[in-house]
């Protein structure tokens, strides 16, 4: 006796409302629970050199070189080999004040380029007290 004979088989059924909805719940968990950071400041290693502390300067302008050759004026990212805007960016900075000193804060690992153009930009821009930042090594 076949008692099956009138029924037609159903086919298997995959629901895939479940596994979004799984899915969505771990990408809200997962965007809750990321923090997004930002760095402001580029990360810069800079060359070691022996020799005494040079006297605070009153209001210097920071010029940031990184090893890419992305610059940085006081918080301000310049893209790498912008001449134009680094000249600009060092004039503005040095609008209203006294005799501003230059600091340089280059990477070790940055091209003599990179570091030349900051000298030839901040002539331009008419500023001549110029320095290099370095970290002091200890004996």
């Amino acid at each position: 006796m076949n008692f099956r004979r009138g029924r037609q088989r159903e086919e298997p059924e995959i629901n895939f409302i479940p596994m979004i909805d799984l899915l969505l719940v771990i990408l809200i968990f997962l965007m809750v629970t990321t923090t997004y950071s930002k760095f402001a400041e580029m990360k810069i290693n800079l060359p070691s050199a022996q020799g005494e502390t040079s006297q605070q300067v009153a209001a210097p302008i920071t010029v940031a070189v990184a090893a890419s050759g992305e610059m940085e004026i006081d918080g301000r990212k310049l893209a790498a080999g912008d001449k134009a805007a680094l000249q600009a960016q060092l004039r503005d900075a040095a609008a209203g004040k006294k005799d501003p000193v230059v600091v340089v804060n280059a990477d070790a690992k940055a091209t003599h380029q990179s570091v030349v153009s900051v000298m030839e930009a901040a002539r331009a821009a008419g500023l001549t007290q110029l320095t290099f930042a370095t970290q002091n090594i200890t004996p």
